[in-house]
C-alpha cells in the first residue's frame, strides 16, 4: 500500500537487458511509491517494453552508456518533476521491492542524508572474491567520505535529490556510486545504512570483477591526492569538495582524466610517503591539518600501510588462483585483508 510518505519520493531504475526480471521489480515498488522510472540503457531485448507494461515510466537512451550516465539521466528527469529524493534499484531481481518501506522510513528520519542498504552482515551469501573486493573498497571510500560507509557498492540507496545537484558527476559505469559516495561525504553529507539481504544466486550482474574494480579503484586512488593536499596545508578542514572543483575540471575531459588516473595510480606509493611526512610534520606545525585523519586517532601510518599492501593483495589473489589449478585451496587473501583494512571508524 502507498503512504503519502512516499509523495515527494520515487523509484528509479537504470535497465539494461533484464526484460525477465523488470516486470517484478517495477510491480512490486508500485506497491509503495506513486512513480517509477525505468531507464531503458540501450537494450538488445524488450527491457523497456516490459516495464512500460508493469506500469513505469520509461526514459530510453539509444546506446548503452552503463549505469552511471542511465542514473545521471533518472536523476535529472526526477529533479524536473519535482521529486525531493530518490530511491535507487537494479533491475536483475537483486534488490527486494519488500525492503522499500524501510528505506522511506530511513528517509523520513534523516531527509538530508544518503541510505545504502548493506549486505556485508551475510557475507556467506555474497561471492569470496566479491565480498573482499567489497572490504577493500570500503575501507578507502570510507577515508575518503570522513566516515565509515559500511557497504559501498550496493546499488539500493535512497539520494536527496538536493544533494545530488550540489556535486559534478563525471564518472561512468559502476564508478558513479562510488563517486558520489565520496563526494557527498566531503562536502559534509551524510550516509547512513540499512541492513538488507544479499540476493546472488543465478542472477546475472552485468558487473565487470575485472574491469570495473579496476575502474573504481584508479577513481578512488585518483581523489585522494587533491584531498590529502587541501587537508595538509589548511587548518580545519576535512570537507574538502564542492561542485567544480579542481578534481572535477580535471575530469572533464576524459583522456585528461584518464592519464590523471594513471599517473595516480602509479605515483599512489610515494605520494601516501609524502603525505605522511606532511602529517608527522603537522602534529608539530600544525596540529589541525589533515582534520580528517586526526580525528580518527590512529595516524597517518595505518593509512600509509594499507596503500602500500595493495600490490601485495594482487600477488596473493594471482597465487591462491594458480595453486587452485593444482587442487589446492588457499584462502590467505581473508586474513589478510583483515588485518591491513581495518574498521578505523
Amino acid at each position: 500500500m502507498k503512504t503519502l510518505s512516499a509523495n515527494k519520493l520515487c523509484v528509479v531504475i537504470p535497465a539494461y537487458n533484464v526484460s525477465d526480471t523488470i516486470e517484478d521489480v517495477v510491480q512490486g515498488a508500485l506497491q509503495f511509491v506513486e512513480k517509477v522510472w525505468v531507464a531503458d540503457d540501450g537494450s538488445e531485448d524488450n527491457t523497456a517494453e516490459r516495464a512500460l507494461k508493469a506500469g513505469a515510466a520509461v526514459l530510453r537512451l539509444e546506446k548503452n552508456r552503463g549505469k552511471g550516465t542511465a542514473l545521471r539521466h533518472l536523476f535529472e528527469r526526477a529533479i524536473q518533476e519535482g521529486f525531493d529524493a530518490v530511491i535507487s534499484m537494479d533491475g536483475d531481481g537483486q534488490h527486494d521491492p519488500l525492503d522499500i518501506p524501510e528505506f522511506i522510513e530511513a528517509h523520513q528520519k534523516n531527509p538530508k542524508a544518503i541510505i545504502v542498504g548493506s549486505r556485508m552482515h551475510a557475507r556467506e551469501n555474497i561471492p569470496r572474491a566479491r565480498y573482499n573486493s567489497m572490504h577493500v573498497a570500503r575501507f578507502f571510500i570510507s577515508l575518503a567520505a570522513n566516515q565509515f560507509v559500511e557497504d559501498t557498492q550496493c546499488g539500493f540507496r535512497v539520494y536527496p535529490l538536493q544533494l545530488i545537484r550540489r556535486m559534478c558527476l563525471t564518472q561512468g559505469r559502476y564508478v558513479t556510486e562510488s563517486e558520489i559516495l565520496i563526494k557527498a561525504g566531503d562536502m559534509g553529507g551524510r550516509i547512513h545504512f540499512i541492513r538488507i539481504g544479499a540476493i546472488y544466486g543465478a542472477i546475472r550482474s552485468h558487473f565487470r570483477p575485472i574491469l570495473d574494480v579496476t575502474a573504481i579503484t584508479a577513481y578512488i586512488i585518483s581523489y585522494f591526492p587533491l584531498k590529502y593536499l587541501t587537508e595538509g596545508l589548511c587548518a580545519n578542514r576535512p570537507d574538502t569538495y564542492y561542485k567544480g572543483n579542481l578534481r572535477d575540471r580535471i575530469a572533464a575531459h576524459p583522456l585528461r582524466d584518464a592519464y590523471y588516473k594513471l599517473m595516480t595510480v602509479l605515483a599512489i606509493i610515494p605520494l601516501t610517503l609524502f603525505f605522511l611526512a606532511m602529517f608527522t610534520a603537522g602534529s608539530v606545525r600544525m596540529k589541525s591539518n589533515f582534520a580528517s585523519i586526526r580525528r580518527l586517532g590512529y595516524g597517518f601510518y595505518k593509512i600509509s600501510l594499507a596503500t602500500h599492501m595493495l600490490p601485495f593483495i594482487l600477488v596473493i589473489i594471482s597465487c591462491e588462483k594458480l595453486m587452485g589449478l593444482f587442487g589446492i585451496e588457499m584462502r590467505v587473501i581473508d586474513d589478510f585483508i583483515n588485518k591491513f583494512y581495518p574498521h578505523l571508524w
